[in-house]
This record gives C-alpha cells, structure tokens and sequence, in this order.
C-alpha cells in the first residue's frame, strides 16, 4: 500500500496522520499475517510500547484491525477487510496458524459457521484457528 492509501485509510477513520500511525500500517500491509505487539516493538524499535499499544488500541477500537488468537496465547492483531466499523467487527472468519513458519493469516473467504447457543446464552463472538502448513511453506517444501 502507497503512502497515499495509507493517508486515505487514516483520514476515512478520521484519525491524525502520526508517523506512528502511518509506520504500524506499513507493517500490516508489508507481513500479510497477524502481527503481535512485540512483533512490532521488534520492527519498528523508535517507538516505545506506550506509544504502540495506545495506536494498536485505536485501532482496533476504529475497525481499522480486528484481534487473531492462535494457540500461542499472545494476541496478534490482522487488518480488517474494510467491512468493519468503530461499532461493529465483521471479522468472524477462519484464521490459519501455520505449524512450520508459525504465521497465523487471516482466510476471509472462510466464514466462522453459524452457532446456535441454548436459551440464556448470549453469543458476542466466535474464533477459528485452522492448523496445518500454508501454501508458502508447501512451495518450499516441493523444491
């Protein structure tokens, strides 16, 4: 994503255009999978964790990214596919944690099925982690 599409998405949620804004999107847009905290501590080391926690929760608080468990217990966080907003996350789709690079990615095209609770439950939100080996890893593999 370009400079300008970065500015875009941050003007579209009406948010300042901080270089620690700009640069944690580049980071979303530059990995393709989910992206811890630390992840991005690690990349983008100019920052403190303040200053990169309060951006990932603005975030996330905007519909601009959307929280991926996978079976390590830390969260990572995806970008959102654009149909979420500051109320409401249409995130609910399959994640899949590759078990040999250990990405987890975001399988919008794979919706979370339909749950039916029992009366007196109340359902907010469901997660699907698919292990195995992205197509990456298989690539790798076959040579």
């Amino acid at each position: 994503m370009s400079a300008d599409n970065i500015n875009m998405l941050l003007k579209t949620y009406n948010l300042r255009l901080t270089e620690c804004r700009k640069d944690v999107i580049g980071v979303f847009m530059e990995q393709h999978h989910a992206v811890s905290q630390p992840d991005l501590e690690l990349r983008l080391n100019h920052y403190d964790r303040v200053t990169l926690y309060r951006t990932l929760t603005t975030f996330l608080n905007k519909g601009i990214i959307h929280k991926v468990l996978d079976d390590t217990g830390l969260t990572k966080y995806a970008l959102c596919s654009g149909h979420c907003t500051e109320h409401h996350h249409a995130d609910e789709h399959v994640h899949f944690k590759c078990i040999k690079c250990e990405n987890t990615i975001c399988i919008d095209a794979v919706s979370v099925p339909a749950i039916t609770l029992p009366d007196g439950f109340t359902y907010l939100d469901a997660n699907l982690l698919v292990r195995g080996i992205c197509k990456i890893c298989q690539a790798k593999n076959n040579h």
